[in-house]
């Protein structure tokens, strides 16, 4: 949603300003930090809606500034920006709970296109038509509030956990491949992303454990909700 505040983390000026340019284009109000301790700060302060997060910075890394907001459930939207076109760093910024990640160096049109996915996916436009409850098995899910509960047991999910519920439940006993959820659960096309998509399975496999309600991998396919 066009006015939100974005919190830019990089201690690459040349790239802050880059950012800076496109995504005020589009109408983002834009505040930028050059360190970990320093995104901290801000975070608590001004309380954005969205974090680009470089892993690479002094004083705390992207990785451990991802950990400590997610420590206190924190909210915020985090799309993590990695120098280095390896697995390991995306898989630990999705495990320790970054939304999504960007490679350097990235298109800054792509840049803008995952920022407005992710805020678009926890936003409800004002007169839109309130969704149904979906109820599965002993699961509930209210996409309207964004809540899930087990047995009338609150679960916490992250924004794009809960995506990634909503589209399983919308589409139950379907299988669905790791590019169409990488779609319709962050908003964009394939990227050669799906390591995004496994990763919060995973977690939402984790957080799902009590249920009757399970998430099946389809071997060489995709993941189908049953239950």
């Amino acid at each position: 949603m066009a006015g939100e505040l974005i919190l830019l983390v990089d201690d690459e000026n040349s790239i802050l300003q880059l950012e800076r340019l496109y995504l005020e284009r589009e109408g983002y109000r834009i505040e930028a930090a050059g360190d970990g301790k320093a995104a901290l700060q801000a975070v608590n302060k001004l309380h954005p809606a969205l974090l680009v997060l470089d892993i690479m910075l002094p004083e705390l890394d992207g990785l451990e500034v991802c950990r400590q907001l997610r420590a206190v459930h924190d909210p915020i939207l985090i799309l993590m920006v990695t120098a280095r076109d390896e697995d390991i760093d995306k898989i630990l910024g999705l495990e320790l709970g970054a939304d999504d990640y960007l490679t350097k160096p990235f298109n800054p049109r792509e840049l803008v296109a995952r920022v407005k996915a992710l805020l678009r996916r926890s936003e409800h436009l004002p007169g839109s038509p309130t969704p149904a409850l979906i109820r599965i098995g002993d699961l509930e899910i209210d996409p309207a509030r964004r809540e899930v509960t087990l047995n009338d047991q609150a679960i916490d999910l992250r924004t794009q956990e809960f995506e990634v519920l909503l589209v399983m439940a919308q589409n139950k006993g379907l299988v669905l491949s790791r590019e169409k959820l990488l779609n319709l659960a962050w908003g964009y096309d394939f990227y050669g992303q799906t390591r995004t998509v496994d990763v919060h399975v995973g977690q939402l496999r984790q957080k799902l454990s009590a249920s009757k309600v399970k998430i099946e991998t389809i071997t060489g396919v995709g993941y189908k909700l049953v239950g």
